[in-house]
C-alpha cells in the first residue's frame, strides 16, 4: 500500500494525541496548523479503491493540498469535523450547564487527527463549499460529522434530497475516487462511525426533520460522549493504519 511519504522506520509519522491548536499559532488550526497540513497528506496520500495512489501536494502556491494527474485535479482543506458548540452564541446558557473540564476535554480529543477531515475546497459557481455547508445548515447539520455522513452516504445512492445534497452533487469527480460509501468510509478510516453501511448518528435521527444541536444538558451529555468515543476509535484505526503501512 502506497502512502507517498517517506518516515524514519523507528518514529511514528503521527501522534493521535497532538492538539493542532497547539502549533496554529493562534490561528485556526485548519489553516495555520503544519502538523496538520502534515497528518492529512501522510493520511490520505494513498492507493485509492481502484489501485491508483492518490498523492497529496503541499507545494502548490495558495492551496492547502493539490493533486493533479490524468484522475483529475483537486483542491482540498481540512476541516475539523467535531462540534462542541462552544463558541456558539445560540448554546451559550447549554454550555453553562456543563463542568468547564467536561467541555474542554470534549474539545481537546476533537482537534486531535481522528476529529478531522478533508473535502473539496475550490468554489464551484460561487457557491459554498461542503466545509461552507456544513456550517451553515445549523438546524440540520451544525457541523456534526454523523449528520454530514449521513448525507454522502445517500449521495452515493442517488439520493439528494438531504441538507447537503445539492452541496455534494457539485463534486461528482472527487467522490467518484472512492467509488461507493464504503469506498469512502474505508478510505477516510469511518469504519467506528458507519460499522456496518449505516451511520451511527450522535443522538437519536429522525430524518433532519429536528434540530440537530443538542436541546438540553442530558442530549449535550450524550452526544459528547459518543463523538468522543467516536473520535478515540478513529485514532485508534489511524494508528493501526499507520503501523500496517510502515511495515
Amino acid at each position: 500500500m502506497g502512502t507517498g511519504v517517506a518516515g524514519d522506520a523507528r518514529t511514528p509519522w503521527i501522534d493521535t494525541t497532538f492538539d493542532f491548536r497547539s502549533d496554529a499559532d493562534g490561528g485556526d488550526p485548519d489553516r495555520t496548523s503544519p502538523t496538520l497540513r502534515r497528518y492529512h497528506q501522510i493520511l490520505w496520500s494513498k492507493d485509492l479503491p481502484c489501485g491508483r495512489q492518490f498523492d497529496l501536494d503541499t507545494t502548490t502556491e495558495w492551496e492547502y493540498l493539490h493533486h493533479r494527474s490524468d484522475l483529475g485535479e483537486f483542491f482540498l482543506s481540512s476541516d475539523a469535523v467535531i462540534a462542541t458548540y462552544q463558541e456558539w452564541i445560540s448554546t451559550r446558557d447549554l454550555i453553562a450547564q456543563m463542568p468547564e473540564g467536561d467541555v474542554d476535554e470534549f474539545e481537546t480529543l476533537g482537534y486531535t487527527i481522528g476529529g478531522m477531515m478533508i473535502f473539496p475546497s475550490n468554489r464551484v459557481d460561487g457557491a459554498w463549499t461542503i466545509n461552507m455547508a456544513r456550517g451553515m445548515h445549523r438546524s440540520q447539520i451544525a457541523d456534526r460529522m454523523d449528520l454530514t455522513l449521513e448525507c454522502i452516504r445517500r449521495y452515493y445512492d442517488g439520493d439528494l434530497d438531504t441538507p447537503l445534497g445539492a452541496t455534494l452533487a457539485r463534486y461528482p469527480e472527487f467522490f467518484a475516487l472512492f467509488e461507493s460509501f464504503q469506498g469512502y468510509v474505508d478510505y477516510f478510516l469511518l469504519n467506528d462511525l458507519a460499522p456496518d453501511g449505516r451511520v451511527q448518528f450522535f443522538l437519536p435521527f429522525d430524518g433532519f426533520n429536528g434540530r440537530a444541536v443538542p436541546e438540553d444538558a442530558a442530549q449535550y451529555a450524550e452526544f459528547r460522549n459518543r463523538s468522543m468515543e467516536f473520535v478515540r476509535r478513529r485514532n485508534l484505526r489511524i494508528e493501526a493504519w499507520e503501523r500496517h503501512a510502515r511495515t
